[in-house]
């Protein structure tokens, strides 16, 4: 199985990140918000952006381990929890994990909350 996070697996573009807080769900799992956006798609898959605002967290060593953390931990567990979910809904998802807290989480924080979040997105399928 191939846990690697490449580009096609990352949200970008303006258009598409637009549609996504425009016609999204919320989702929480304090220190974590989700927002997800389901879409019919010929080759279903799941693509995500994390954002850790500068408001919350002035540091940036600070806003990269926690956008390190929740990457790390979405890489993990997604093949579990989401894909199998897609496909069998013949569905892709877009989402955006975004850092609510002021204080910087440890691993398994985010670990537990990426899971419990990805598993409410596939029951969403």
């Amino acid at each position: 199985m191939n846990y690697r996070l490449t580009k096609d697996d990352r949200l970008h573009g303006r258009t598409a990140i637009n549609s996504l807080f425009a016609e999204g769900q919320s989702l929480m799992a304090f220190p974590l918000r989700a927002v997800v956006r389901l879409y019919t798609s010929d080759c279903p898959r799941a693509r995500m952006m994390v954002s850790v605002p500068k408001k919350r967290v002035r540091r940036a060593v600070g806003r990269v381990r926690l956008r390190r953390l929740v990457r790390e931990a979405y890489r993990l567990c997604r093949h579990r929890l989401l894909d199998d979910a897609l496909a069998g809904a013949g569905k892709g998802a877009d989402i955006a994990i975004l850092y609510l807290d002021s204080d910087i989480a440890t691993y398994d924080v985010v670990s537990a909350k990426v899971e419990n979040l990805l598993s409410r997105v596939a029951a969403l399928l």
